[in-house]
């Protein structure tokens, strides 16, 4: 369901540029090796890939971070790097991007996580991860509240970024969602299977089908708006948003209302990044002043163009607008 004129669209986006956003969660780099392939191993059955370019991106919620300033919005972000050279690699990809790093804690207790993809013909081969996804200790989880604190006076709206990497434990997110007296600012989150009930009380929950259908233990009913309901009131959450990949989205606000937005039709390339994508656009248009909807609505817009390019990626505001303006033509 279309509720936005196009007027208002740009309304939103051009407030973008007066927000500043906090992402908390867990910070990534991902690394892509691409080459071609000619022959199989003599070692084993699998292809040998020969070397072409090599290619570094910010993953996680580095990529929310991305994302938020690509919209023109000001960024700080909070989460834990490894003391090493992907760590030094990383903050440096977010310094050039203009997001603010004082609020990133270096550790040696851990290595930078890192995802390494070979690609072959723009096929993936195989993924390499790099990391330590324990539970950070107490120590850096005070440090991590702490830059939350230091910061979030500055901001009008937070997103949580959860990959199960280990930052987002109870301290860090009790003092994300303000429950500490941090602030009383709105809260977007992206969450995964391991604390998945532990958000309660945030403004936007944002799973997707296949991680709400896992913590829930059941099949989905989106298109049910009392199951929808149900579902919120269980999740402790202001607004909860579905997200349904080539089904859309589904929301159910709390204001009690129900909004289903299909997918915007668009050839998809790669799917990856696209929930970050979804988070950036969500908090930012949200501290822009957008009803929920509104924010849901141009959510699922920027994932359309997301996916269309390949490994993660940012959306800019004229995208945005060139696709809505497509759209509304169709």
């Amino acid at each position: 369901m279309e509720r936005l004129r196009l007027k208002r669209v740009e309304e939103l986006l051009a407030a973008a540029r007066d927000v500043r956003v906090l992402v908390v969660g867990d910070l990534m780099l991902d690394r892509y090796i691409s080459g071609s392939v000619s022959r199989i191993s003599p070692e084993a059955p699998v292809p040998v890939v020969r070397v072409e370019e090599e290619t570094v991106a910010m993953g996680g919620a580095a990529n929310v971070a991305s994302n938020v300033v690509a919209l023109g919005a000001a960024c700080d972000i909070v989460g834990c790097t490894g003391d090493d050279d992907d760590g030094r690699r990383l903050r440096e990809a977010l310094d050039v991007a203009g997001v603010r790093t004082r609020g990133i804690v270096s550790t040696r207790e851990r290595p930078t996580t890192v995802k390494t993809r070979v690609l072959a013909r723009r096929q993936q081969v195989v993924r390499v991860d790099r990391e330590q996804d324990g539970d950070v200790e107490d120590a850096l989880a005070a440090a991590l509240a702490g830059a939350i604190h230091e910061l979030a006076s500055e901001c009008h709206v937070v997103a949580v970024e959860d990959y199960n990497k280990g930052v987002l434990v109870p301290r860090v997110i009790d003092a994300a969602l303000g429950r500490d007296g941090a602030h009383q600012l709105p809260t977007v989150v992206d969450p995964k299977r391991l604390r998945f009930f532990g958000f309660g009380g945030c403004s936007v929950f944002k799973p997707n089908a296949l991680e709400l259908a896992d913590a829930l233990g059941e099949g989905l009913q989106p298109e049910e708006s009392r199951w929808m309901s149900e579902t919120r009131g269980r999740l402790m959450c202001d607004n909860l948003l579905l997200t349904m990949g080539e089904s859309g989205m589904a929301l159910q606000t709390a204001d009690a209302e129900y909004v289903r937005i299909p997918a915007v039709a668009r050839s998809v390339y790669d799917v990856s990044g696209a929930g970050d994508t979804v988070t950036a656009v969500t908090a930012v248009c949200l501290a822009a002043g957008a009803t929920m909807a509104e924010a849901a609505i141009l959510a699922n817009h920027a994932a359309a163009i997301e996916v269309g390019k390949a490994g993660v990626a940012t959306v800019s505001p004229e995208e945005i607008l060139l696709q809505y303006r497509t759209h509304k033509r169709a």
